[in-house]
């Protein structure tokens, strides 16, 4: 799994995970023109934002939320989610409640520059964020097997908590 945020040598966050996946996405030239060892906002960095993939851009008729060069799409990071803070996580073997039960990505939150390390902070005992900004009635997630749903915002607190943990052991409600 990658990072969400890499680090520089300095504990500095230098860019996100949207940047690593860059070469998985046929993307790899534009990977390629990044100064990994700079910050998302270096000068040279920041000139790569107008270079985002339109994967990361919002659905038709949503682009008037989003400034441009922005992204909703965020992974939720912090103890038992897909990623945690400076913690190696390996695929599936770290996703002891099963990868089609557990939250990889999310297409909510507020937008973020693309390249930016900032993502949904997860903490089992503080408010989970919004989760509203794109669509009125819920928001889209890829679970970690790859698969792609629409959550309804009526979803049980429990059963989202239990979604976006990896190794929490519960049991995801009926509304799943």
């Amino acid at each position: 799994m990658p990072p969400a945020v890499v680090y520089g040598e300095d504990g500095r966050p230098l860019h996100s995970w949207r940047v690593l996946i860059l070469p998985y996405m046929e993307q790899r030239e534009l990977y390629g023109r990044f100064h990994l060892d700079e910050a998302w906002d270096s000068p040279h960095n920041r000139k790569l934002l107008e270079s985002m993939p339109a994967a990361y851009a919002p659905p038709t008729g949503k682009q008037s939320l989003v400034p441009a060069y922005h992204t909703v799409y965020h992974v939720f990071m912090g103890k038992g989610a897909a990623f945690e803070y400076k913690k190696e996580l390996k695929y599936r073997d770290s996703f002891p409640d099963g990868t089609s039960n557990t939250i990889l990505i999310v297409e909510a939150g507020m937008p973020t520059p693309w390249t930016k390390p900032e993502d949904l902070p997860y903490d089992a005992d503080a408010p989970l964020p919004r989760l509203d900004r794109l669509f009125h009635d819920g928001f889209r997630i890829a679970l970690a097997d790859g698969s792609v749903r629409y959550v309804h915002k009526d979803i049980g607190e429990a059963t989202l908590r239990a979604a976006i943990t990896r190794n929490g052991g519960e049991t995801l409600g009926p509304e799943w």
